[in-house]
C-alpha cells in the first residue's frame, strides 16, 4: 500500500540528465542530499527530462529499460500484472519508495506494490539505489530500492501543465494540473485518465476477437506550508482508480472484470536547522481490489522520524525511528487478527573527505509483531582518485518479512513462516573522463538468501534452505558533443535455489522469466534547440518459465526465445519550449515474443500526442 512522504531534502537534490555524473545528487542513498561522489552505493537516476521524452511508455516499461532491472509484463497488455526483479531477485525483494517512504499492498501477492496505479506524469524522477538497503528502508529491501519523486511545486504563483497521447489499441492518455509557489509555500493539484482498448491478454491461438481493455483516473494534491522561519508542513492525498479486464489463464481469452482503487493521505513536518533537519512523517494508505468472485482489500499506517546532523566538516550522522502497522481485510476465515507491527530504530554514521576515503556504516533494529526481532548493518567504503575515479565496497544484511497473504491469505497461507535473511557484497568502480565525453560504472555482486519464501509443491509456502545469486553490469556513456549523447549497458545474472527435499538438499536454477544476459543502448540527439530524436534498443537473452496444465495442473518448463526491442522518438518545441509536440515508435520491427508464457504482448505500436507547461 502506498504510505508516502516527501523528504525535506528531496528539495535540495539536482536535476541533471546525466545519470552517471558523479556531481550528481542523491537523496535516496542516505535518507538526505548527498553528492554521488561521498557514496559507494551504486544509483541509477532517471531525470525530470529523459522522463518527458518518453512519450506514451508507463512506468513499468521505462523501469524495465534499466540496467539489471527487469518488469516483467512491461510490454504486455495494460492490465497485465508488472513484477518488478532488480539483480534477479523475485518480485518483492525491491522495495518501492514514494518520496522516500516505503508502500507496500499488504492485500497484494508478496505485498508488492503495483506498479500500475502510479501515472508517469506525476513522478519528477526516479532514483534506483542496488544492494541491501534493509539498514535504512526496513523490510523487503533484499535488492535495492526504487525512489519514486513526484512533483511539487512550480517556481511561480501559478504553473498550468497538462498533455494529451493518443495511440495504438486506441489508446487515450491525458493529464492536467496547476503547481505554484507563493512565499515559501507551495502547491501542486493534478489529475490524470488514461484509457485503452487493450489487446487479447492472453495469446489468441483461435481468433476470438476478445481484447482486454482498461480505464483508470487519479487525483493527487500536494501542498507545503511555510508555519515559521525554517519550518514547514506538508500535507498530501492521492487517489487512483483502475478498471480492468483478465482473461482465465495462458491461452485462454475472456474478459472477467476487476477493479481497484487507492487512497493515499498524510503529512510531512520538515524543521531545517544549523547543519541538519528533523523530519517527521504520518501516512494512511488503503488499497481494494474487486473481482468477480472475492475482493480484497489491505491497510497501513506509518509514522517516522529521523534527523541528519553534520558533527563536523568530515562527519555526519542519521538517527530515526519508524514503526509501521498493516492490515489485511477480508483473508482467511479461519483467521481472526491479520494485522502485523514493524518498529525500527536506526542510525547511520558518514566519513567524507578523508584524503579521497569515504565510508557509510548503519544499524537497524527491526521488533516484528509475528516473529520477534532482527538486527540488520550495512558497511559502504569507497575511494575517489583525481576527482575522476572512484572504488567501493559494499557489504550489507537484510531482511523480509513475510508477507500478510503468505502468512494469513486464502491460498497457501502458513503462519509458520520464518522471515528470510540475506548478505550481499558488491564490488566496482566508476570512472569519468576531464571533459565528461566518457563515463562509465563496472560492478559486480554476490547475494545470499537464507530462509527463502517459495511457493512449494504442495500449494503452499515453505520456507527453503537458500537462495544464491550473483551477476555483474557494466554501463557507459559517451557525450560525442553537446547535442549528441550515447548511452550502453550490459547486465548479467544467474541463480540458484537449495531445497530439503526430505532426504537431500536439491540444487537448481530458479530464475524464471528473469534473462542471464540483457543489453541496452539509447542514442540522443538535439538537431536544433526545438527538435529532439532518440532511439533505444533492449535486448533479453532467452529465459525458462512454467506452463500449468488447466486440466491436469502438471507443470512443464518451457524455454522463451530472446528478443530485441527498437524505439524511435521524435519531438519539437513550438512557442519558445512550452509546448512540446512528439511521436514514438514502440517495437519498430513488429518483433513477436513472450514475457510469460501464453500472454499476448505489445507488436508495433505508435503514440502522438503534446505536452505543456505555461
Amino acid at each position: 500500500m502506498l504510505a508516502a512522504a516527501i523528504i525535506g531534502s528531496t528539495l535540495q537534490a539536482q536535476e541533471r540528465t546525466d545519470s552517471l555524473e558523479l556531481e550528481e545528487v542523491t537523496v535516496t542513498a542516505t535518507k538526505f542530499s548527498k553528492k554521488l561522489i561521498e557514496t559507494g552505493k551504486v544509483v541509477n537516476i532517471i531525470t525530470t527530462e529523459e522522463l518527458r521524452r518518453q512519450g506514451g511508455k508507463d512506468l513499468a516499461e521505462i523501469l524495465n529499460e534499466q540496467p539489471g532491472l527487469i518488469v516483467n509484463g512491461a510490454t504486455s497488455n495494460f492490465g497485465k500484472d508488472k513484477a518488478v526483479y532488480l539483480r534477479g531477485a523475485n518480485y518483492g525483494y525491491t522495495l518501492i519508495l514514494l518520496n522516500g517512504a516505503p508502500v507496500t499492498d499488504p492485500s497484494g501477492v508478496g505485498g508488492a506494490f503495483d506498479l500500475r496505479i502510479l501515472p508517469v506524469v506525476q513522478i519528477e524522477r526516479i532514483e534506483i539505489v542496488k544492494g541491501a538497503q534493509s539498514t535504512l528502508y526496513g523490510s523487503d529491501a533484499v535488492a535495492g530500492v526504487i525512489n519514486i519523486i513526484t512533483k511539487n511545486s512550480g517556481d511561480k504563483p501559478a504553473n498550468f501543465y497538462g498533455g494529451l497521447t493518443y495511440g495504438s489499441y486506441n489508446t487515450l492518455k491525458a493529464n492536467a494540473g496547476v503547481a505554484g509557489a507563493v512565499k515559501g509555500s507551495s502547491y501542486n493539484v493534478g489529475f490524470v485518465h488514461n484509457e485503452s482498448k487493450g489487446i487479447s491478454e492472453a495469446k489468441d491461438t483461435l481468433d476470438k476477437g476478445i481484447r482486454n481493455g482498461m480505464l483508470s483516473n487519479a487525483v493527487n494534491v500536494d501542498l507545503k506550508g511555510k508555519i515559521a522561519e525554517n519550518l514547514y508542513i506538508k500535507p498530501f492525498f492521492r487517489y487512483a482508480y483502475f478498471k480492468g479486464t483478465y482473461p482465465n489463464g495462458a491461452f485462454a481469452p475472456a474478459k472477467n472484470d476487476y477493479n481497484s482503487t487507492l487512497i493515499n493521505t498524510g503529512s510531512q513536518a520538515v524543521y531545517n536547522f544549523n547543519g541538519g533537519s528533523l523530519n517527521g512523517l504520518f501516512s494512511f494508505d488503503k488499497v481494494k481490489r474487486t473481482y468477480p468472485f472475492d475482493s480484497y482489500e489491505g491497510a497501513k499506517n506509518t509514522a517516522e522520524l529521523f534527523s541528519n546532523y553534520n558533527i563536523s566538516k568530515n562527519m555526519q550522522a542519521l538517527a530515526g525511528f519508524r514503526f509501521d502497522k498493516l492490515n489485511m481485510v477480508k483473508p482467511n476465515p479461519d483467521t481472526k487478527d491479520t494485522s502485523i507491527t514493524i518498529a525500527s530504530p536506526y542510525v547511520s554514521v558518514f566519513l567524507k573527505e578523508l584524503g579521497g576515503f569515504f565510508m557509510e556504516a548503519g544499524l537497524r533494529y527491526n521488533k516484528h509483531s509475528k516473529y520477534g526481532s532482527n538486527t540488520t548493518f550495512s558497511l559502504n567504503p569507497s575511494y575517489v582518485i583525481n576527482h575522476k575515479i572512484k572504488l567501493f565496497l559494499n557489504y550489507g544484511t537484510s531482511f523480509r518479512a513475510p508477507s500478510l497473504t503468505e502468512l494469513y491469505g486464502q491460498w497457501g497461507a502458513n503462519p509458520d513462516l520464518k522471515p528470510e535473511k540475506s548478505t550481499t557484497f558488491e564490488a566496482g568502480a566508476e570512472l569519468k573522463t576531464e571533459d565528461d565525453f566518457f563515463k562509465g560504472r563496472v560492478v559486480y555482486f554476490n547475494r545470499n538468501i537464507k530462509d527463502v519464501i517459495i511457493y512449494g509443491p504442495k500449494f503452499s509456502y515453505l520456507n527453503f534452505n537458500s537462495q544464491k545469486d550473483h551477476g555483474f553490469e557494466a554501463e557507459a556513456q559517451f557525450k560525442l558533443n553537446p547535442s549528441l549523447a550515447i548511452k550502453l549497458f550490459y547486465a548479467y545474472v544467474d541463480g540458484k535455489v537449495t531445497a530439503n527435499t526430505g532426504t537431500k538438499d536439491t540444487t537448481y536454477n530458479n530464475l524464471l522469466r528473469r534473462p542471464k544476459n540483457s543489453f541496452g543502448a539509447n542514442l540522443g540527439y538535439n538537431i536544433t534547440p526545438q527538435f529532439f530524436v532518440s532511439t533505444n534498443i533492449h535486448y533479453n537473452s532467452s529465459r525458462n518459465d512454467l506452463y500449468f496444465d488447466p486440466v491436469t495442473f502438471a507443470s512443464s518448463t518451457i524455454e522463451l526465445k530472446p528478443y530485441t526491442l527498437w524505439d524511435v522518438y521524435a519531438e519539437y518545441g513550438i512557442w519558445k519550449n512550452k509546448i512540446k509536440l512528439f511521436a514514438q515508435c514502440n517495437n519498430l520491427l513488429n518483433v513477436d515474443y513472450y514475457e510469460v508464457y501464453g500472454y499476448t504482448t505489445f507488436g508495433r505500436n505508435y503514440n502522438l500526442g503534446f505536452r505543456f507547461s505555461l
